[in-house]
């Protein structure tokens, strides 16, 4: 079983692990890739990965994305809010690296993506793509839309212990740090060296894109606080949240082995101090550990924001909607 890809919004960070990922892959081939800004160039001159394969416009993939079997976005949300109709209308299967189909509260999207929702319909359709939680859903489908990176590791992280109903809805609080490719390519001020060297500081408090989309998964109300760590990748979460009365150690263990235990991406650690971002750089992991005392438990995670924050994952879900196996060209 062989299929074709192409990748939309190739240059960026999130961009060039897919192409990394999907050129080594077993059961695809990589047909085009795109990027406004490298048109012309091949990708062996930009990442020194191997292969001759240039870099088109995106208006050309999309032309040459007919005879793909499925398309990526790695796009800002806009871009992939206008190109997502166009493939889906030509009948390619899509998977969305980008946050405009990801709330299913159409309201939402102005307060948190700056801008009105254009196709309700393909909200409707999309289908989140966190395979621990959604596998079911995601097998066969058309049109994946891949979860942020804050909300994978803070979802993964918190919902055994919801599911079981070991911890109070009411109590939860998350906090995380991420390295500062999570913010993209594109250059800024507030992400520039000096600007984050021998730093370290919260940012978009109570406005991130996505707490909405860790509310939806959890399906509940929490606060959630994002912060810029001087790296450049990784993601650690560190959940909070009130026991349940009675609730103890082997409950909590007991949830998560349930519920992860043979979970390809998902290893559990003892504790929550085992959980360390060093760990899971460079590799398509979630690393998960819980500790708790007499009245609260701590749920640590960590992920690489680029890899099961977004590439990896984003492989993970079209292997489920292909018929590969899950783990195909993410472990060797």
């Amino acid at each position: 079983m062989h299929h074709s890809a192409g990748i939309i919004g190739a240059s960026g960070y999130s961009g060039i692990e897919l192409t990394r990922i999907l050129l080594a892959h077993p059961g695809v081939t990589l047909s085009f890739v795109t990027s406004d800004r490298w048109v012309g160039q091949s990708i062996a001159s930009k990442t020194a990965l191997p292969s001759d394969l240039r870099y088109v416009s995106n208006e050309h993939g999309v032309a040459s994305a007919k005879g793909c079997d499925v398309v990526f976005l790695a796009t800002p949300a806009e871009t992939s809010l206008e190109l997502a109709p166009k493939l889906r209308a030509l009948g390619l299967r899509v998977v969305d690296l980008a946050g405009s189909f990801r709330l299913q509260d159409l309201t939402k999207y102005p307060a948190f993506y700056k801008f009105e929702h254009s196709s309700p319909a393909l909200v409707k359709e999309a289908v989140y793509g966190m395979p621990e939680l959604f596998r079911a859903k995601i097998r066969g489908a058309q049109f994946i839309s891949n979860p942020g990176c804050y909300a994978t590791a803070a979802a993964l992280s918190m919902a055994p212990l919801l599911n079981a109903g070991l911890v109070d809805p009411h109590s939860v609080v998350i906090n995380a740090a991420s390295g500062v490719s999570g913010a993209g390519r594109k250059a800024s001020e507030d992400y520039s060296f000096m600007e984050i060297d021998s730093d370290f500081r919260a940012y978009k408090t109570l406005t991130h894109q996505h707490v909405p989309e860790i509310e939806q998964t959890l399906g509940i109300k929490l606060v959630f606080t994002p912060h810029l760590l001087p790296m450049k990748r990784g993601i650690l979460s560190t959940a909070v949240a009130r026991l349940k009365t009675g609730v103890r150690q082997a409950q909590v263990n007991d949830a998560f082995q349930a519920a992860f235990g043979t979970e390809p991406m998902v290893k559990l650690l003892p504790n929550a101090d085992a959980v360390r971002i060093a760990d899971v750089v460079k590799t398509p992991w979630c690393l998960i550990g819980a500790s708790v005392d007499e009245t609260h438990v701590v749920s640590v995670s960590a992920i690489d924001n680029l890899l099961k924050g977004a590439a990896s994952q984003a492989v993970q879900n079209m292997n489920l909607m292909l018929g590969h196996e899950e783990t195909a060209g993410l472990i060797s």
